[in-house]
């Protein structure tokens, strides 16, 4: 069964400037449901994270800004919005989503958090959206329970993981992987494990290209046992943020690329919605949509 984490918390209310595109939290179960691509109880709610979690990844003194929630104005600026109790809590309910995603993926080959790849999350700071970063925790709690020893992280969000760059630096046990935009943001880009910069206006054909071969040498390379997929749909020519030339088609082969090399390989793995940013939601919603239509194909 493709489990699936999704709580209300994740259609946190933010002031107007910040609602788009919040709305596709809510939408997206919806339009899932709708179409019979899952049903009711496809979907899990996540419980929180525990304080041994998040101190596996960020540290004691951003760990206290965010319980006391004391940032300062050029913090809350880097952070992308403002940082409050309820949208703490709402960072607590994604990651502890992802955790169990993970161990849903032990048992049936993949599951999908309806939000989380928070890549931009550093240990010690807020960046881009992100205040912890999901897909770290995660792989730190496989790790530190002994359920993996060896993660690829396939991040193709339009935007640098950086955060999840920074954290796991010194860490041989997780290999970065990160295909994103060249000149878009961060400015400063951290050092991935493998980092593929995209020109703007990069194609579908060039895009995938490029995935097929560096994902397949990663996995004979590698040799992960676990999975995180960042798939974030700002690729897409339509986004605001993207800067690519990808269509809908194009990103849902992307997906198809991913999910089908861990089943085929039996490596078990988690996907997390990441960034979109089109003008219509409806471009957002199709093309996350397709990634649950995809795992629901290839796995069940």
């Amino acid at each position: 069964m493709l489990k699936i984490a999704w709580s209300n918390i994740y259609n946190h209310p933010l002031p107007p400037k910040h609602r788009f595109p919040m709305d596709k939290y809510d939408l997206l179960p919806r339009q899932l449901i709708h179409e019979g691509t899952i049903e009711e109880q496809n979907l899990f709610a996540p419980r929180l994270l525990t304080e041994k979690e998040i101190l596996a990844v960020h540290t004691k003194e951003y760990w206290n800004k965010l319980q006391t929630l004391d940032f300062t104005r050029m913090e809350v600026r880097r952070s992308g919005f403002p940082i409050t109790e309820s949208l703490v809590h709402r960072e607590l309910t994604i990651n502890g989503g992802t955790i169990e995603c993970a161990d849903y993926a032990l048992q049936y080959g993949i599951s999908m958090n309806i939000a989380g790849g928070t890549h931009h999350a550093f240990s010690d700071r807020a960046e881009g959206f992100c205040l912890l970063n999901d897909i770290a925790i995660a792989a730190c709690y496989l790790l530190n329970q002994k359920k993996a020893s060896q993660i690829l992280v396939v991040d193709l969000d339009v935007h640098q993981g950086n955060g999840t760059a920074q954290i796991f630096q010194n860490e041989p046990r997780v290999f970065t992987f990160s295909m994103h935009g060249e000149h878009n943001y961060p400015l400063k880009k951290e050092k991935s494990d493998l980092d593929i910069p995209l020109n703007d206006g990069t194609s579908d054909s060039t895009y995938l290209r490029l995935l097929d071969y560096h994902l397949n040498d990663l996995l004979n390379s590698v040799h992960p046992d676990f999975i995180f997929f960042q798939s974030g749909v700002d690729v897409l020519a339509t986004d605001k943020l993207g800067r690519l030339d990808m269509t809908i088609n194009g990103c849902k082969q992307r997906d198809e690329l991913v999910i089908s090399s861990a089943k085929r390989n039996n490596i078990p793995i988690v996907v997390s919605m990441g960034g979109g940013y089109s003008a219509d939601i409806r471009n957002i919603l199709d093309a996350h949509a397709n990634t649950y239509r995809v795992a629901q194909s290839i796995y069940f």
